[in-house]
């Protein structure tokens, strides 16, 4: 059981439920993380399964937290209606989660106002809040990890759309993908060649190797493989180019990128800001595109953020 004895004020509670892992933290009312626990998510048992899951761990951690929990805020996988705090929709990585209450399951099982984001929603206000954006007032976050995701923070709050599914930025065509097939059922987005997946599927189909995923693709590249290293490149070309359009479009204070795919390092990094102001508009070249900095924290802060609004 992790130490909280750091806090003696009044915490909320913060849930991240992704496919693979659960993550449940009490945080302060200034940002700080003072307790934390993670557990398997059980994605292929069903909703509920997963909700005992996430409860159990609040539960856990409430049982020794030092000041009263006033409220619960989760950042969850899925197309969510932050309004009604149901899943209106989800991959099959989570069995039956489509349709979920999770504002009223999660409320009826712990007994405090819950508030509900999709997880690249809750990571976005974390870094907006807490991380590498704090200070400004709207931030454009890209996330490229197995998919590729955004979200827009408008001062406390973030931008859902008429149907709770803005920020799907990985299904904008793309000029780098060609007619490559997308997991959304499309062709030509910018999720077929800039997500891991996709950019070791890349360095299969350009060189006849079988490789286990994108780990292996950077392993490569740092070991002198040009064809990795030129993949690597073109990865981060292609993020840098969609996040140029999408500067034209919201005009961001910032835009902060972050996600697994992000480990790539210097080369991939270099591609994308070379390629950010090849299609911004001249006024919107100084846009500054910063590198996340709070990793697994950040969807936890953005959730407790808001859960700080409803307490």
């Amino acid at each position: 059981m992790p130490d909280l004895s750091t806090s003696g004020a009044d915490l909320v509670a913060a849930l991240d439920i992704g496919g693979t892992k659960t993550t449940a933290a009490l945080v302060s009312a200034g940002g700080a993380v003072v307790g934390r626990l993670t557990a398997p998510t059980p994605g292929r048992s069903g909703a509920a399964a997963v909700l005992d899951t996430a409860a159990g761990l609040v539960e856990k951690l409430r049982a020794d937290a030092p000041g009263a929990v006033r409220a619960l805020g989760v950042g969850s996988a899925g197309v969510i209606d932050s309004g009604s705090g149901l899943v209106l929709s989800a991959t099959d990585v989570l069995t039956g989660w489509t349709g979920t209450d999770l504002r009223g399951d999660l409320r009826r099982r712990l007994g405090v106002p819950v508030t509900v984001v999709n997880d690249v929603h809750a990571h976005a206000l974390g870094e907006a809040r807490h991380g590498v954006a704090a200070g400004y007032d709207t931030v454009l976050y890209v996330a490229v990890g197995t998919g590729v995701g955004a979200s827009f923070v408008l001062g406390d709050s973030v931008l859902a759309g008429a149907h709770s599914a803005a920020g799907h930025a990985g299904h904008q065509p793309s000029p780098y993908a060609g007619s490559l097939p997308c997991t959304c059922g499309g062709r030509g987005h910018l999720e077929a060649i800039a997500a891991g997946p996709a950019l070791a599927a890349e360095y299969v189909r350009r060189t006849g190797r079988p490789v286990a995923d994108l780990r292996a693709v950077a392993a490569l590249a740092e070991d002198g493989d040009e064809t990795a290293r030129e993949v690597v490149r073109l990865g981060g070309a292609a993020v840098g180019s969609a996040v140029g359009g999408l500067i034209n479009v919201l005009d961001p204070a910032a835009v902060v990128v972050g996600g697994g795919v992000t480990g790539l390092g210097g080369p991939w990094w270099r591609a994308l800001r070379d390629a950010v102001p090849a299609e911004t508009l001249p006024g919107l070249a100084g846009v500054p595109v910063l590198a996340s900095t709070l990793g697994p924290d950040a969807p936890l802060l953005g959730a407790a953020s808001l859960a700080w609004k409803v307490s």
